[in-house]
């Protein structure tokens, strides 16, 4: 029988992504996510269109009750889950450290790090006990170095490759696969989300050169979970060709790569 992964943040960019590259590759899909009309919306077009079996769980992961709650209610034939793939994050606001507002700061911290965990904690244990399983975090470039205005944001990332690190210690005698995906920048509702809802200003992040899209990181995703038992990807940091670094870009509206 197919393998089951679960994916959280589902309901945009690289979570929705993903969900579909996975359903067209055969794979069984539990998507989750806090917009419970989009999610739904979401499930219904990937089981139409790729005749795949996809089970929606609506909750937000900050909220760990409701984490737990879920995922102990999932059917029978849904309930072993071979992958999990952490991808629900955020950045909120782009202020400096001393300007910053408290509310963005808990929004990203307890997304980030505090949801990933409540998830991981309440998936792995199916995991350990048949002995098999994979868990995919989705970090960014804001985990491997800081940027002006990044701060509270760039130190969530950082945890997430610190707990993929240590994951992969913690299970390494459970038979249990680790890996990280690191993208640089993504064009996805981050932006509009890290900004407020300014669409303008977010327009103005991915101008003049060509970033990553969605499937691009979908894609990488997939590479990671269809190798051999045997082989565990560590790590991948994905980058634009037009990216050097977290704030080196070769804009040039000409250029197309």
């Amino acid at each position: 029988m197919s393998q089951i992964a679960l994916i959280t943040g589902v309901t945009s960019g690289i979570g929705e992504a993903a969900a579909e590259l996975l359903v067209k590759n055969g794979y069984r899909v539990i998507i989750t996510g806090r917009r419970k009309e989009r999610l739904v919306a979401i499930g219904d077009k990937l089981k139409l269109q790729h005749n795949g079996r996809v089970h929606t769980l609506h909750f937000d992961v900050r909220d760990k009750s409701a984490v737990d709650e879920a995922i102990l209610g999932l059917p029978e034939d849904m309930a072993d889950i071979d992958i999990l793939i952490n991808n629900a994050g955020l950045a909120s606001g782009f202020d400096p450290v001393q300007d910053g507002d408290a509310e963005d700061w808990d929004k990203m911290i307890d997304t980030n790090i505090k949801g990933l965990l409540y998830v991981t904690r309440r998936v792995v244990p199916g995991m350990i006990e048949r002995k098999k399983g994979q868990i995919v975090n989705i970090g960014s470039i804001a985990g491997r170095e800081v940027y002006p205005n990044g701060n509270v944001y760039c130190a969530t990332k950082h945890a997430v490759d610190a707990l993929t690190k240590s994951m992969r210690l913690d299970l390494l005698d459970k038979g249990i696969r680790v890996s990280q995906i690191a993208p640089g920048a993504v064009d996805t509702e981050f932006s509009v989300v890290r900004f407020h809802g300014d669409e303008s200003r977010a327009e103005e992040v991915y101008k003049a050169y060509e970033p990553l899209h969605a499937a691009d990181v979908a894609e990488t995703i997939l590479f990671a979970i269809s190798r051999p038992p045997h082989v565990n990807i560590n790590d991948i940091f994905v980058m634009p060709t037009a990216q050097a670094s977290a704030t080196a870009f070769h804009k040039d509206a000409e250029d197309t790569w």
